[in-house]
């Protein structure tokens, strides 16, 4: 009968008191009582005894288990019968308000450890008498088979409240991290899920799920790389980390996140063991923040028009001035008795020339300080690195810069957003050419070179002879808003690395052995199955030096 309580998860007081009225109907004159202790064996947690005053149980409830604070701190310095010894001695001391009264009608009583497997103390038998009597006319067997039994229960019940208590620890876990569990079987497609789960996917946790039901659920978009990977999960391929999104039926949209692990079970069959967890607020948030970064980009880029200013003038009025010059010259060849035919020919298609490059000119501005959202194209860095030089042509002249380009012939194309690669390749250059201006001692030499960066990356690096990185200001120089320059708004640094960032690169900065800084950057090659603009074969770089200005390479 007590087996039967033990097996079917009754309350521990249950159990144990139906333990002390067996006891107490087979032995006539006693009655028997199991006194608890709490986890942390500081107090009696419960004091059970049917046969009992309840007047008397509950003046034990609460009873301090020891006054030595050494025997329950967890090292065991006593022995349990040491502890349960003093425990008994305080309960029957005649000066103690617990103590037998005679009233109760109990004269003697004994008592034995209750202990676990391990050895550590649960809680004591007491067996009272009625009577005054001698030793007790117990079989040490009988008394051993009701500690046992005491054990087993108390165990049992504690190892039950742990899975609870780890369960509801689990479910408040995934409750507070939107992440769901779960568990695939691949041979008969059963699915066994979390409450989290039932949450996440607004299903009825009274319903039975099936895989039909969550493929109902995928955004259609979404439809094609999730059948792959249910047909790479059915033909065992590894473990699954994938990104997916819901399209609920009220038309909202949820990004989830899928990890699991393919084990087998005890009959050998695939099963996927994982987690789902709902990042929509995150997607949401770098949405966000994606939109808010590119508005600062543009900033930047219109914050640089001010410098550029003078430069825009100089490389629009030369050809403006060349298309009036060539125009006039073809009019007066022209008006010549005989016209030279040919020469006017060559005359207007030198002012058609110049006209389209002030119509570049134009075009490369607009381009780079337009408002408009990033694009994924294959780009070719040395021509971004010529295009941006022409468009500083005159800055770098006028900042008496000393301009050297080597750029790796057959330099690999990255994925990304031209206009945006170029804005770093712009920022880098200007500041390098800032940086020199106080210098009058040395040239003011400033070298970009393009090279491979550990074979699958593509790096660009701009190098000055300025003043240089002070350990001060080296690790805060791509923080936002921090400026080494009296009328720097410190945002071009910040923004260029986000761009990098978001190209999966990395930009840098290292102080030169000699004077001033390097300023690099490296973003990974567009894949060999892509096709390239152009392509080359030789990896060799050329080398060109131009004073005062590096309109080519």
């Amino acid at each position: 009968m007590i087996g039967g309580l033990i097996q079917q998860g009754r309350p521990l007081p249950i159990v144990l008191g139906a333990l002390c009225r067996l006891f107490d109907a087979a032995a006539e004159g006693y009655a028997s009582s199991v006194l608890l202790f709490d986890r942390s064996r500081t107090q009696i947690r419960h004091a059970i005894g049917p046969g009992l005053p309840a007047a008397y149980t509950r003046l034990l409830e609460g009873l301090p288990v020891t006054s030595d604070d050494r025997a329950c701190d967890g090292t065991q310095h006593e022995k349990p019968e040491s502890i349960i010894a003093q425990l008994m001695a305080d309960i029957l001391r005649e000066d103690n308000g617990r103590a037998l009264a005679r009233t109760y009608g109990f004269k003697s009583c004994w008592w034995w450890p209750i202990l676990s497997l391990t050895g550590v103390p649960l809680g004591v038998l007491a067996i009272y008498q009625r009577e005054a009597g001698g030793y007790a006319p117990f079989p040490p067997a009988l008394v051993q088979q009701l500690t046992d039994i005491a054990s087993l229960a108390i165990e049992r019940t504690r190892s039950d409240e742990n899975v609870r208590r780890s369960e509801m620890l689990l479910a408040k876990a995934q409750r507070l991290s939107s992440t769901g569990s779960f568990s695939w079987c691949i041979a008969t497609d059963e699915l066994t899920w979390s409450d989290e789960l039932y949450r996440i996917f607004e299903f009825d946790p009274d319903d039975s799920v099936s895989l039909e039901h969550v493929i109902a659920r995928i955004h259609p978009e979404d439809l094609p790389s999730f059948h792959a990977l249910v047909e790479r999960a059915r033909c065992g391929g590894g473990d699954l980390d994938c990104e997916h999104r819901l399209l609920m039926p009220e038309g909202t949209v949820k990004y989830l996140h899928l990890v699991a692990d393919g084990t087998r079970d005890q009959d050998g069959q695939l099963e996927y063991i994982g987690a789902i967890q709902d990042i929509t607020e995150r997607r949401q948030s770098e949405q966000v923040l994606d939109k808010l970064r590119t508005e600062l980009a543009h900033v930047a880029r219109v914050t640089s028009l001010g410098a550029l200013t003078a430069s825009i003038a100089h490389e629009v009025n030369q050809p403006l001035l060349g298309v009036i010059t060539n125009a006039s010259s073809c009019l007066r060849i022209l008006a010549a008795d005989p016209p030279d035919l040919e020469l006017a020919r060559e005359t207007a298609r030198l002012a058609i020339r110049d006209g389209q490059r002030a119509s570049d000119v134009i075009t490369r501005l607009r381009s780079l300080f337009s408002k408009r959202g990033a694009t994924s194209e294959l780009v070719d860095l040395n021509e971004a690195i010529r295009e941006v030089l022409a468009l500083l042509f005159g800055e770098l002249q006028r900042s008496s810069a000393v301009v050297r380009v080597e750029l790796c012939e057959g330099l690999p194309p990255v994925i990304g957003d031209r206009v945006q690669l170029q804005q770093v390749i712009l920022n880098l250059v200007m500041n390098a050419a800032e940086a020199m201006s106080g210098v009058n001692d040395r040239a003011r030499r400033l070298t970009i070179r393009t090279r491979l960066h550990k074979g699958h990356c593509v790096r660009l690096s701009v190098q000055d002879a300025g003043v240089g990185i002070t350990h001060q200001d080296a690790p805060r120089l791509f923080d936002a808003f921090y400026t080494t320059k009296s009328g720097g708004m410190g945002i071009g640094l910040s923004v260029s690395r986000s761009i990098v960032e978001n190209h999966r690169g990395r930009l840098w900065a290292e102080a030169n052995a000699g004077h001033g800084a390097t300023f690099s950057f490296a973003i990974p090659r567009a894949d060999e199955d892509v096709p390239a603009p152009r392509a080359a074969q030789s990896t060799r770089p050329s080398t060109r030096a131009v004073r005062g200005a590096g309109t080519s390479a």
